[in-house]
């Protein structure tokens, strides 16, 4: 109880920034039950507010986030950014099967592909110029390029503390939160403006918004047609985490100068077999619904964790050079989306 609290940490996926102690449920409950606690005022005020849940949980997290100098806290916050985490993970499988990404076709799967790793490269570029680390471009460019809060949270485990440091994941996830919810107003008004077809709105719309609830609410406030296109394209990319995971452990060496090991963990796998199982059985629509129910969740009391536990002071100090990031990997992954639907969803 006495000793000193280390830095607050967040998503640990891989077990790379702390390590997994073996603690009782009576260390893990209290943070547990505060994380819980913010989940569900993000959720009410969601419901209520029509405001992104991702963005309200981590907003109520670093309102929370005096919270983490109580050394009774670290136990519950540190389960809940990083088991609920990857069991949100595998969960997300549920929304995806195997047909409905092969059902996009070649030309469009490969267009989501391209399309992603621009995306991705354009954050890492522009981070450069301004800057900051190849790594940093690397998280918030991955954030804007596949889903959002759970991608940034994915990358940053993956980076490692040292590359992409809590103060640097925080301000992501708000900006990844907001530009999502600004995405999701403007850009079926851009749609339309455009007199872009539904499957070509969907396309756009899927390919470019950040978070999938976001992408698929956009979709579906264009038109029936558009928010199923819209659903395939952006669980697409939601798809494309695990070889993306695997790509940047390949070319960012370990913290300790040893270059990371190309293994899928255990809950990429898991999200795979969930998408295969959704794929060949028969799934009751109440047990599919449940599902992503419980996967939302968990995604969102990890966000919540992660604020209460990001070291507010560096977070100030962090300054407005990653949320340009951020911006103009949106502008060009709206850009190079808006292009792909007119070619290839023409008449």
């Amino acid at each position: 109880m006495n000793r000193p609290m280390e830095a607050p940490r967040a998503a640990d996926l891989f077990n790379d920034l702390e390590p997994e102690p073996g603690q009782r449920w009576t260390d893990v409950l209290p943070g547990l039950i505060v994380a819980a606690l913010a989940t569900m005022a993000a959720g009410f005020v969601a419901d209520h507010y029509g405001a992104p849940l991702t963005l309200m949980a981590l907003l109520i997290g670093l309102a929370l986030n005096f919270l983490s100098g109580d050394a009774r806290m670290a136990a519950g916050l540190g389960f809940a950014s990083r088991t609920l985490l990857r069991w949100g993970i595998v969960l997300v499988g549920a929304r995806v099967t195997l047909g409905q990404i092969v059902g996009l076709g070649p030309l469009t799967l490969l267009a989501v592909v391209l399309i992603l790793l621009a995306t991705l490269g354009t954050g890492v570029l522009v981070a450069r110029a301004a800057g900051l680390s190849s790594a940093f471009g690397t998280l918030a460019g991955g954030a804007v390029a596949i889903c959002g809060a759970s991608a940034a949270l994915a990358l940053a485990t993956t980076l490692g503390e040292r590359r992409a440091n809590q103060a640097q994941l925080a301000l992501v996830l708000v900006g990844i939160s907001a530009a999502s919810a600004t995405a999701m107003f403007f850009y079926p008004l851009i749609a339309h403006g455009v007199g872009l077809s539904s499957r070509q709105a969907g396309f756009m719309l899927g390919a470019s918004i950040h978070d999938v609830a976001q992408a698929i609410g956009a979709g579906y406030s264009f038109s029936d047609d558009a928010g199923q296109v819209a659903t395939i394209v952006k669980l697409t990319r939601v798809a494309l985490l695990a070889p993306v995971l695997a790509l940047i452990a390949a070319f960012f060496p370990s913290d300790g100068g040893k270059r990371a090991k190309l293994s899928v963990p255990w809950f990429v796998t898991g999200f795979f077999v969930v998408a295969a199982l959704n794929s060949v059985l028969p799934v009751p629509p109440v047990v599919g619904r449940s599902a992503q129910t419980v996967a939302t969740a968990f995604l969102a009391c990890a966000v919540a964790a992660t604020g209460i536990r990001a070291p507010m002071t560096a977070l100030l100090g962090t300054g407005v050079k990653p949320l340009v990031v951020i911006a103009v990997a949106s502008l060009v992954a709206l850009g190079l989306s808006l292009a792909a639907a007119l070619l290839l969803f023409r008449g």
